[in-house]
Formats: structure tokens, C-alpha cells, sequence
């Protein structure tokens, strides 16, 4: 196993050893039962680790243009490990094997509908990613250490749906991670003490 393997994994079951009160939900703007879905956070095993994010497409029907992790729907008789672990292979022809799993982290249930499951893994740094144009127009490689600073993250409100809704929101070298995929970093960040990685 590598270092940051190691490290990752015992800092991620430490920090979910445990219920945490500061935890984003959207719960209350959901209708109906929500969709299951799960996504892939992807960190690089490289000295100084980083997050691969996607950017979708500005054509798509929904969430065009929005920077996304790896994800999507969860298929009938699916786990969410293999939902994940298959729309990463689907969008960015990662090859699931080469996925060292941490762990699934805290759902997060969006105002649209969907139960997330968020899957932690670490891949081997450099990998020959290839965006499938129909779902990613890009991606990109975020410093893990910045990407979980929540200090780097405007918090915003908005009125939606009839009541107020808190969201966090950062731009990145010209890209704006918000929304959901900001709570499902601002959630994990609460349970990852980062500083036992790179002391």
C-alpha cells in the first residue's frame, strides 16, 4: 500500500468514527423520494496530492456547465462503490481497477432529487484520462490541501424554493466549484484532518 494510502485511510476512518453536527444537507427541498446516485472523488497519489474535478458540458439538459465529480445515476442492482466506480470509467475512461478504494463517505441529498453517496479512492498520479464529450468537457487536478481548506470558500444564500438556502462557492483558475459539489467537499473536509497527511 502506498503512503498516502495509508494515511488517507486512517485519517478518513478516525473522522467518521463518529456523528457530526456541521454536516450540509438539502434535504428539506427535496420532493419525493430521492434518486440514488454516487460519484468518485479521485486523489492522486503524487508528494503533493490533488483531486480530479470534471466540468460539464454547457449543452447539457441539466447542470450544464457545472464542475462535477465522476458520477452519476445508480443503476438497477448497482452498489453505490460500482455506480461510481463505472461513470468515472464512462467519463473520463479511468479504469476502475486502478481505483484503491478509501471508503464511501457521508449522502448528501440535493434539493433536486438525488441521494448521493460520495466514494473516496486514491489512483496512480498521471493517468491518460480521456473526457467523454457527451458528459465531460474538461477536467482538471485540484490541490487536495486546498481543495478541503474551507477557508478558500465564499458562503453565499440564496432564496429558493420558498425558504433561504446557504451554499458554499470557490473559482479555481477559472472555474467555479459550488453547489452540491462544494457541500459534498465542505462535508468531508469535516471529517479528514488534513494536516496528518503532509506532516
Amino acid at each position: 500500500m502506498s503512503e498516502l494510502f495509508d494515511r488517507l485511510k486512517r485519517v478518513f476512518d478516525d473522522g467518521h468514527g463518529y456523528p457530526h453536527p456541521d454536516l450540509i444537507t438539502d434535504v428539506r427541498f427535496a420532493e419525493g423520494r430521492p434518486k440514488p446516485a454516487a460519484v468518485l472523488i479521485p486523489v492522486t497519489d503524487r508528494p503533493e496530492p490533488g483531486v480530479i474535478l470534471t466540468r460539464r458540458p454547457d449543452d447539457l439538459r441539466s447542470h450544464p456547465g457545472q464542475v462535477a465529480f465522476p458520477g452519476g445515476k445508480i443503476d438497477e442492482g448497482e452498489t453505490p462503490l460500482e455506480a461510481a466506480l463505472r461513470e468515472a470509467e464512462e467519463e473520463l475512461a479511468l479504469p476502475r481497477e486502478a481505483v484503491r478504494v478509501i471508503g464511501a463517505t457521508d449522502n448528501y441529498i440535493t434539493g433536486t432529487g438525488f441521494d448521493i453517496t460520495p466514494v473516496l479512492g486514491v489512483i496512480p498520479p498521471d493517468l491518460p484520462l480521456v473526457p467523454n464529450p457527451g458528459e465531460v468537457e474538461s477536467w482538471f487536478e485540484v490541490p487536495l490541501a486546498e481543495l478541503f481548506d474551507r477557508n478558500n470558500y465564499d458562503r453565499h444564500s440564496a432564496f429558493w424554493k420558498g425558504a433561504e438556502r446557504h451554499y458554499y462557492e470557490w473559482h479555481y483558475e477559472g472555474y467555479r466549484i459550488w453547489g452540491v459539489t462544494a457541500a459534498i467537499i465542505a462535508n468531508l473536509s469535516h471529517r479528514l484532518e488534513l494536516t496528518e497527511l503532509f506532516d
